[in-house]
C-alpha cells in the first residue's frame, strides 16, 4: 500500500514537471477565477438580498431561514466552480494531474453539499420548533427536534464520507456490510430504548398530553404530567410522589385526560329525598343552592349554568341530580364539597328528610337467656336456621324515640 502511494506520487511529480503553461494561459486562468469570485460576491451582496426580500413577502419565515442557510454553501460552490475551470480550461493538464483535480473537486463538492443539506434541514427544524413552541407538542417535545438535528447531521456526513471514499476509488462494499451488521446488532441491543423513543415521538406528535395535564391511566395510576422525554413520561401523584412510566407502555394504555379538550370539569352530584317530601320545594331549594354556589364560589364556571333534575324512584328516596361545571379538576372537588355542605344545610333547615339505611336485629322469642346461655336442642337448631340480622329502610320521625344511646331497639 505504501509502495503504491509512493509510485503514484512519483508519477504525479513527473507529470507535473511536464506542465509548462504560458503567460497567456495563466492570464486566462486568473481572469476565470476573478470572474468566479465577482459572481460569488454579486450573489452574496445583491442576488441574495433580492431573494431574501422576496422571501419576506410571504407570511411565514421558513423561506427566509432556508435562503439564509443556503447563502454560504452556494458562494463556496460558485468559487469552487471558478477555480476548477481556471485549472482545467486554459491549462493542458496531464492525465494524472487532471484525475487528481477531478477527484479533489468532487470530494470538496460532496462535502460542501453535505453542509448545504445540513444547513437547510437544520433551518427547517428550527422553524418547526419555533412554530410548535406554544403548542402542547412543543412544550413536551423540546428534546425531539434537537435530537433530530443531531441525527440528521450524523447521517448526512456519514453518507458524504462514504460517497467521497467511493469517488477516491476505495471499495466501500465491506464497509457497508460491516455497518449493516453492526447496525443490526446495535438495534437488537437497544430495542427497548428505541421502542420508548418512537413511542415518545408518537405521544408528542399526537398531542394527547402536555405538561400540567391531569391524567388517569387504565391501571388506576393518576397524576399531573411533569415531563414527556425520549424515554419515559413522568407523573406527579396526589401524594406528591413521582411515577415514571416507559413510553412504550404509556402509548398502549387507555388513559383519561381531565385537562382536554379544555380544563373545565363537570360536577355531577346525586342525592335523594323521602317520598313524603314536597318535590316542588325540593327543586326550589336545590336550584337556590346551585345558583348560590355558582355565583359565590371562585372555582365554578358561571357561564356554563346550573341544572337540576329528578332521576328515578329509588328504594328509599326519590333520587335527583345537580349538575354544574368547575374551572379545573382541583376546583371540582371544592365545588362538590360546597354543594354537599350547602345542600345538606338547606334540606335540614327546610325539614326535608334524606332517608338512610337502618339496621334492625331480630331474635327469636325464646332466644338467649339473660346470662347469655346458648339455647340447646331444638331451640338451638331453630336459632341457627333463622337469619342473624335483617335490614330495612326507614325514616325516623323528627323527635321520635329511636332507643337508648347504646344502639337500636330490639
Amino acid at each position: 500500500m505504501r509502495q503504491a502511494i509512493s509510485e503514484w506520487l512519483q508519477a504525479l511529480s513527473a507529470d507535473a514537471a511536464i506542465v509548462t503553461p504560458t503567460w497567456v494561459d495563466l492570464a486566462v486562468s486568473a481572469v476565470i477565477l476573478a470572474v468566479a469570485v465577482l459572481i460569488a460576491l454579486l450573489f452574496s451582496k445583491v442576488i441574495f438580498r433580492m431573494l431574501l426580500r422576496l422571501a419576506r413577502v410571504s407570511s411565514g419565515d421558513l423561506d427566509d431561514r432556508i435562503v439564509t442557510a443556503a447563502r454560504l454553501p452556494v458562494v463556496v460552490y460558485i468559487t469552487l466552480l471558478g477555480l476548477y475551470l481556471a485549472l482545467t480550461v486554459p491549462l493542458s493538464l496531464p492525465p494524472t494531474v487532471q484525475d487528481v483535480v477531478n477527484k479533489a473537486a468532487a470530494v470538496i463538492a460532496i462535502i460542501n453539499g453535505a453542509f448545504l443539506l445540513n444547513a437547510v434541514g437544520s433551518a427547517a427544524l428550527r422553524w418547526l420548533q419555533g412554530v410548535l413552541q406554544d403548542t402542547a407538542a412543543g412544550s413536551t417535545g423540546s428534546w425531539a427536534l434537537p435530537m433530530a438535528r443531531r441525527g440528521m447531521l450524523v447521517v448526512i456526513f456519514v453518507m458524504a464520507g462514504m460517497v467521497s471514499l467511493d469517488v477516491l476509488g476505495i471499495n466501500i462494499s465491506p464497509l457497508i456490510a460491516g455497518l449493516g451488521i453492526g447496525g443490526l446488532a446495535v438495534a437488537l441491543a437497544i430495542q427497548p430504548t428505541l421502542s420508548n423513543l418512537f413511542a415518545g415521538t408518537y405521544v408528542i406528535t399526537e398531542g394527547v398530553v402536555s405538561r400540567g395535564d391531569y391524567i388517569e391511566m387504565e391501571n388506576g395510576v393518576s397524576g399531573y404530567v411533569v415531563d414527556v422525554n425520549w424515554r419515559s413520561t413522568r407523573l406527579r401523584t396526589w401524594s406528591n410522589n413521582l411515577v415514571i412510566i416507559p413510553n412504550s407502555r404509556f402509548a398502549e394504555t387507555i388513559l383519561t385526560n381531565y385537562s382536554k379538550p379544555d380544563a373545565h370539569v363537570n360536577v355531577y352530584l346525586t342525592c335523594g329525598v323521602a317520598y313524603e317530601s314536597n318535590l316542588m320545594q325540593v327543586e326550589e331549594v336545590s336550584l337556590d343552592v346551585l345558583n348560590r354556589v355558582l355565583w359565590e364560589h371562585p372555582g365554578a364556571v358561571s357561564a356554563y349554568g346550573a341544572y337540576f333534575g329528578y332521576e328515578a324512584f329509588g328504594d328509599s328516596n326519590i333520587d335527583f341530580w345537580l349538575f354544574m361545571q368547575a374551572q379545573d379538576r382541583l376546583a371540582s372537588f371544592e365545588v362538590r364539597s360546597e354543594l354537599v355542605k350547602q345542600l345538606h344545610h338547606r334540606l335540614t333547615a327546610e325539614g326535608i328528610t334524606i332517608n338512610y339505611p337502618v339496621r334492625e336485629l331480630r331474635f327469636p322469642a325464646d332466644g338467649p337467656s339473660s346470662d347469655g346461655a346458648i339455647p340447646s336442642g331444638a331451640l338451638a337448631a331453630r336459632a341457627a336456621a333463622m337469619p342473624v340480622a335483617t335490614y330495612r329502610t326507614r325514616a325516623p320521625a323528627p323527635g321520635s324515640d329511636t332507643g337508648d344511646a347504646d344502639g337500636p331497639d330490639f
